[in-house]
Parts: structure tokens; C-alpha cells; sequence
């Protein structure tokens, strides 16, 4: 979600029906449930509020939600809260999951895609290689379906809970493997069917790459200038001297992360840095280059980046 999704939003203000006025935090109010509903139902994490309160330059705290706005101050807050929630989607775009039951009715109608799935699960499961497992271990095979799978963590879906205990999956018991895939059957049967009346909308922790960031920086000169200072101060320091583009890339591989680049971690970040250096280096140019001329090389590059960046965004585990 990159706030296109709010970009087209209807953001008129309803009149308040006494007094004409409207109070901070009934503007938040909306603002938040009308963002939260264009982007599936998503409850807008604290974080992404955050970063929009300090777009605005302005403290959103108990004072403002007290004061009471007129209907023009009121609806241009409105309309400026959500545009700053939609530019911070943009410069840091967020992956979520929204798990309405779907995936998990793929696995059951498909009966082999189903019984290799509880064949894996049983065979992971029984650590003793048993032959058994306890009826509790269905939690366990829950959680080792995850996200990907549509399973929602215990913590986001307390029914799961009243499921498991309906279903008797938390004894002691002890199931066969013909047996644990039939329990786990009807323990996913109703949770998808569960899932189909109240969706589970979750950020998850991956990071998109897409050029934006870069677009920013390329857009502030002074941010810009304050990156060529540090690139001399590295190139100066250096006991060997390099022509201009391998200082750039030196520098770039070590620190583009906090400009905009995806991580060195990333596969393929060192694909992207090939191609990008590859075609740079292809250009007749001078091996060293003046102040000015390390400028206009470094934003040649950086512009380069960002155009495949937007091209084919980069996605990572941000847990890693």
C-alpha cells in the first residue's frame, strides 16, 4: 500500500447538526476511519500516525482534540491529515496481509494439495517420530502454517481460541496422522469460515524499496551536497586513489540504505549496483572529477537507481 488508495477519497466533512463546530479529535476521528476503510480495514499503526502528525508540523496531541474547529479549519485538516498519511505510504510503503478465509479454502477443496500439507505438519510435529502426536500440537501446526497460509497469530484472532476448544484440539490425547488430518480439517473449515465474516488486516514486517526516497533526496540539494561531502571526506581519507564511480559505489554499498537503496543483504541489490555501474562506466567520462562534475555524476546515478527501483521495487524482510 503506497497511499494511492487514498489519493481518490471523498474527504467532505459532514456539518455538525448543533453547534456548527466540530472538536480535534472528532476531525482525527474521521480522518482516521475514513484512511483506515480505503485501505481494507486496516487499524492505521501508531508509527504511520506518527510520521504524519510530524509532516504537518503541528502537535496533535490533548489540546488539539479538545479545540473546537469551524467547519473550514475542520475540513482542511481533514483533508490535510490524510494527503500526509498518503505521503508517508508513498515515501514507505507498507505489505499487509488480509486474511479473509480464501487461501485456506484453496487448501481444503484441493484434497492432495490438503493431505501433503497435514502429512508435512504431522511429520514435523512428531519430533519422537512416534507415529503420534497429542491433539494440543494443532496449535503448534497453526502457527507453523503462519501468515502465508492465512492463519492469523492468536494474539490478532482470540476466536481461534473458542475454535481450538470447540474442535477439542487442546487435550491430551494422543492422533494418528489420519486422525490429526481430520481434526485439522474441521479446525480450518471453521476458521475460514470465520475469517469470511470478520477479515484480519496486518501490516507485515516487509520493507519496499521503490526509488521514492531516492526522488526526495535528488529533489533537496542541501541533502544532496551533505552525501557529496561525505563521499570526498571518504575518498580523501582513502590511502589509494580510485576514479570517481568506484568511490560513489564504495560509498553507495556501505551507506545507501539510509538514502533510499535496498540493503547489501538483498540479493538483488548487488544486481541492481552491476547494472547501474555497468552502464555508468560505459559513458566516456574522465576517471577524476572535479567538485561540480561529482556532482552531476552522482546524480546521474542516484537517478538511475531510482528509475529501476520504480520499475521493479525491491522487497525484504525487515526482521532479517
Amino acid at each position: 500500500m503506497d497511499g494511492t488508495q487514498l489519493r481518490a477519497l471523498d474527504l467532505s466533512l459532514p456539518l455538525a447538526e448543533d453547534s456548527g463546530v466540530i472538536t480535534g479529535a472528532e476531525v482525527l476521528e474521521l480522518a482516521e476511519s475514513k484512511a483506515s476503510l480505503a485501505l481494507h480495514g486496516l487499524v492505521l499503526p501508531e508509527s504511520l500516525k506518527s510520521a504524519a502528525f510530524q509532516r504537518l508540523g503541528v502537535s496533535y496531541g490533548s489540546a488539539f482534540r479538545t479545540t473546537e474547529l469551524d467547519y473550514n479549519k475542520a475540513s482542511s485538516i481533514l483533508q490535510t491529515y490524510v494527503s500526509a498519511i498518503a505521503d508517508e505510504l508513498k515515501d514507505d510503503p507498507i505489505v499487509v496481509a488480509i486474511l479473509d478465509g480464501r487461501t485456506l479454502r484453496m487448501f481444503l477443496e484441493d484434497e492432495d494439495d490438503f493431505a501433503m500439507l497435514s502429512e508435512n505438519l504431522f511429520t514435523d510435529l512428531d519430533t519422537e517420530d512416534r507415529g503420534k502426536i497429542s491433539k494440543d500440537e494443532i496449535q503448534n501446526a497453526l502457527i507453523h502454517m503462519g501468515l502465508e497460509m492465512g492463519i492469523p497469530p492468536l494474539s490478532e484472532f482470540p476466536q481461534l481460541s473458542d475454535i481450538l476448544k470447540r474442535h477439542g484440539a487442546e487435550g491430551k490425547e494422543e492422533l494418528g496422522q489420519a486422525q490429526f488430518a481430520q481434526l485439522l480439517q474441521s479446525v480450518l473449515q471453521e476458521l475460514a469460515e470465520a475469517l469470511a465474516k470478520k477479515h484480519i488486516v496486518m501490516v507485515q514486517n516487509i520493507k519496499i524499496v521503490n526509488g521514492s526516497k531516492l526522488r526526495k533526496l535528488l529533489a533537496d540539494e542541501n541533502q544532496l551536497d551533505g552525501v557529496l561531502k561525505k563521499i570526498l571526506l571518504e575518498k580523501n581519507d582513502s590511502e589509494k586513489e580510485e576514479k570517481s564511480t568506484s568511490t560513489i559505489r564504495v560509498f553507495l554499498e556501505k551507506s545507501g540504505k539510509d538514502l533510499g537503496l535496498p540493503p547489501s543483504k538483498v540479493d538483488e541489490t548487488a544486481i541492481i549496483f552491476d547494472e547501474v555501474f555497468t552502464e555508468i562506466e560505459s559513458e566516456k567520462r574522465d576517471s577524476e572529477a572535479e567538485k561540480d562534475e561529482f556532482m552531476v555524476l552522482l546524480k546521474e546515478i542516484l537517478e538511475k537507481f531510482a528509475e529501476i527501483l520504480e520499475a521493479n521495487p525491491v522487497l525484504y524482510d525487515a526482521v532479517d
